[in-house]
């Protein structure tokens, strides 16, 4: 075969198989969320298993002592906050009828009137459900089905949550063989090319994570403490929530000002309340946008924040979960390629 057809075929055998690949992680996707979760922490806890072989400790010994430590952590992490969330989920369901009436009898009417918004009445509320238990065959069916089908994603979860910490275990042990089959795969034309850019998108990552790890942590405990000190029932679970959201850009500040907003005025029925939570968002934003997010995060990842949220979004829809989960790495991985690409075209004669 000639060099030049040979060279078409590789780079069409190369395509064929990215496609499989990709149409195997689709197909996937479902089974995939523990192995994901599991391949994130080993890369995340590899250097400090590192650091402990640099002291002469055995790689086994030093997996053991790191995931030794991580339980204990997640351990005391789940004591120290099951009853404090617990006590947030009863305070919760109390002020829900609240706020539900609240929403009902004032922010509908209000919207109903400024901008001509259909609020569902009572009525119309009784009347489906009338509908709905008049048809007491298809009802039953269905609130088996719903049983059934609850029974089994409790079974799935229950499985994930076993698998994370093996797959993590075992992926530690093997950490550095992993990462050495991949390198023997590559062919070795390009094996110097591929080594650079996989390294420069591993100190990308790197960066990213810890940085993006550290920022939802300060974020959920700022809005934690804060809504807690301006006396708002549900202040812990809110700032939590807020602090896990708000890797996407915008999302957990937005979501958290509406929300606690809302939750306030309810519970103290004063728009002073209201202001100070605006108070204290305000400050949270500033401390996010002005100091966390330049000095731990800063420009490594290379993405808009509206790249940032297509790509979340982009991630749910095609993968679900798992998709959430591989959004930013596969972003930050393709805008490293990127880079690489747009250098050589730059330097090429179509360019010039």
């Amino acid at each position: 075969m000639e060099p030049l057809a040979l060279r078409a075929w590789n780079k069409f055998y190369i395509f064929l198989t990215v496609l499989f690949l990709g149409w195997l992680f689709y197909l996937l996707a479902p089974i995939l969320t523990p192995f994901l979760i599991g391949a994130l922490l080993a890369y995340l806890v590899d250097p400090l298993v590192t650091q402990l072989m640099r002291l002469h400790l055995p790689r086994l010994l030093s997996v053991i002592i790191i995931f030794s430590l991580l339980f204990l952590v997640l351990t005391l992490l789940v004591l120290l906050l099951i009853p404090l969330i617990q006590t947030q989920i009863q305070n919760l369901m109390d002020a829900l009828p609240n706020i539900i009436a609240w929403i009902q009898d004032t922010a509908l009417p209000w919207l109903s009137s400024q901008f001509g918004i259909h609020e569902p009445s009572a009525t119309s509320l009784k009347t489906t459900l009338v509908e709905h238990l008049a048809k007491p065959g298809d009802n039953g069916g269905n609130f088996f089905n719903t049983v059934l089908h609850s029974g089994f994603v409790l079974v799935e979860s229950l499985v994930h949550l076993v698998l994370i910490p093996v797959v993590t275990f075992y992926l530690l042990l093997d950490w550095k063989k992993v990462i050495r089959g991949v390198r023997n795969l590559i062919p070795r034309r390009i094996e110097p090319t591929t080594v650079k850019l996989i390294k420069e998108c591993n100190s990308v990552l790197s960066a990213f994570f810890r940085g993006q790890l550290i920022v939802m942590l300060t974020l959920g405990i700022f809005y934690s403490t804060g809504l807690t000190l301006l006396g708002l029932r549900i202040g812990l679970i809110l700032g939590l929530i807020i602090g896990m959201i708000s890797i996407v850009p915008y999302l957990g500040v937005i979501t958290g000002i509406i929300v606690a907003s809302i939750a306030a005025y309810v519970q103290f029925n004063t728009f002073s309340a209201v202001l100070m939570v605006w108070l204290l968002f305000v400050i949270g934003h500033l401390l996010e946008n002005m100091y966390l997010t330049p000095k731990l995060v800063g420009n490594r990842i290379g993405l808009h924040p509206v790249t940032v949220i297509f790509s979340v979004l982009a991630g749910g829809k095609l993968f679900g979960f798992f998709g959430v989960l591989l959004a930013l790495p596969a972003a930050a991985v393709i805008m490293v390629w990127l880079r690489y690409l747009i250098k050589h075209y730059r330097a090429s004669h179509l360019y010039q």
